[in-house]
């Protein structure tokens, strides 16, 4: 993924790719005798962080440096409105294999879901929302971009903007997905102030990263796991995909980075864990 950061008229709008990036899930039951349990109702609120000025949404980018080595591995889930076709003719937006890595490493990730995602890989979608190692949060309904000049994204126009996000809540939760956390990724990576307002408007945090993975579309894992373990600090968020067909290498990533990091100290967590140690949040 490459990141863009461009300040205009002083908005500052910051792009990841995120065009034709797929998502991730399992089509695989977990073993025999070992049944993700169902997730339970949190006991408390997940941690937020306040609003800014005007009620825009704060953007999250990395937890503290300071309290030890913590790191949360994201995985978007993407999928566009109109990729509905591409599904049905046999492009699979989903990398069973990853997820079943994830599990089978003991990693925690946060998934970042689309809610037209959620409704074509819904048994997906529920074992992920209900397995207790992961978080699933929100990535909009129609992985549309809500700023323009987004690496060709369709727009979604100003007044869409807050609706796009609770549609995708309200089809993550059709699909089985209990509790999606109040987490919020722009299509893209793309956000400018206007945009900030608009799903501030819903309470929640826009998350965002400090380590670009660049595993989309390339095709030298080892060069994706070099950038990886290069750009990887204490409270760092890393942006990665999971799709058989435009990051093919993250599978093998994930095996490479995991045992790297844990021999350097570095605990796995969700985005969740990080938010919560970060002053100010609630």
């Amino acid at each position: 993924m490459i990141r863009l950061v461009r300040r205009i008229a002083g908005t500052t709008a910051v792009c990841a790719l995120g065009a034709a990036l797929a998502a991730c899930g399992s089509t695989q039951a977990p073993p025999a005798g070992h049944p993700a349990p169902a997730k339970p109702a949190p006991a408390t609120a997940p941690p937020t962080l306040p609003a800014g000025a005007g009620g825009a949404a704060p953007v999250f980018a990395n937890g503290p440096r300071t309290l030890g080595k913590t790191v949360a591995l994201t995985f978007d889930a993407d999928m566009t409105a109109d990729e509905g076709p591409r599904a049905a003719a046999g492009e699979h937006f989903d990398n069973p294999a990853l997820i079943a890595t994830l599990r089978r490493l003991k990693v925690p990730a946060t998934v970042f879901m689309t809610g037209r995602w959620a409704e074509q890989y819904p048994d997906q979608a529920r074992s992920l929302g209900r397995d207790p190692r992961f978080e699933v949060a929100n990535h909009s309904y129609s992985h549309y971009a809500f700023t323009g000049d987004c690496y060709g994204l369709p727009t979604v126009p100003p007044d869409g903007m807050t609706s796009d996000v609770q549609r995708a809540y309200a089809a993550l939760r059709k699909a089985g997905v209990p509790h999606p956390m109040p987490y919020f990724r722009f299509p893209g990576g793309c956000y400018d102030r206007q945009a900030l307002r608009a799903v501030g408007r819903l309470g929640v945090t826009a998350v965002q990263w400090d380590v670009v993975s660049g595993d989309a579309f390339a095709t030298d894992a080892d060069a994706v796991t070099k950038q990886v373990l290069d750009g990887v600090k204490p409270g760092s968020v890393v942006v990665m995909h999971c799709t058989r067909s435009a990051a093919p290498t993250t599978e093998q990533v994930v095996r490479d980075v995991v045992p790297e990091l844990r021999k350097r100290g570095f605990r796995f967590v969700k985005v969740s864990e990080l938010i919560g140690q970060t002053p100010g949040h609630r």
